[in-house]
């Protein structure tokens, strides 16, 4: 007996559509080099499988959902790398200006920490009430009121569309 996960086609291509929609609805896109996209989403459903969720194929999963809520596709680090690099960490999710062809991708850094160490959240400044002291600052879409605490706001608002010129510092 093989402990071998198979995943078929269809069910690929189920997902696939799902994450397409998914992403252009909100603002996102997926790589646009189609059998790197599939051949990675038949890593998601493989690790949907084995452990109940859709652990990013790119980083090893602990198999407990708490320890690894951080790298569930789409993962905590998406945006950063999208903002910075214009491709996310494993390569699913890419920025208009890649999804286009005008913009190449390069390597990209993991911004995981290493072995995962989440940071203490005792004494976090949300649980003190010293919002200033936040370790992100807080976005603010003007036009339709969406909040995002990041580096950078996003490239579109996911709620409105809203281009990134619409959002404005909020705390």
């Amino acid at each position: 007996m093989s402990n071998r996960i198979e995943v078929t086609e269809a069910e690929i291509e189920i997902l696939y559509q799902r994450l397409f929609k998914e992403a252009e609805v909100s603002g996102y896109h997926l790589n646009p080099e189609l059998e790197f996209t599939k051949e990675f989403i038949k890593g998601l459903l493989i690790n949907q499988k084995r452990y109940g969720y859709m652990n990013c194929p790119c980083r090893l999963a602990s198999g407990k959902a708490e320890a690894d809520l951080d790298m569930v596709c789409p993962c905590d680090y998406r945006d950063a790398d999208l903002t910075e690099y214009g491709c996310c960490f494993c390569g699913l999710y890419v920025n208009a200006a890649v999804a286009e062809g005008k913009q190449t991708i390069g390597s990209i850094p993991d911004r995981r920490p290493v072995g995962g160490e989440k940071s203490n959240m005792e004494n976090h400044p949300s649980e003190t009430g010293n919002l200033k002291a936040l370790p992100l600052p807080v976005w603010r879409c003007k036009v339709c009121g969406y909040l995002c605490a990041r580096d950078t706001p996003p490239e579109v608002c996911p709620i409105c569309k809203a281009q990134k010129e619409r959002f404005e510092r909020f705390i």
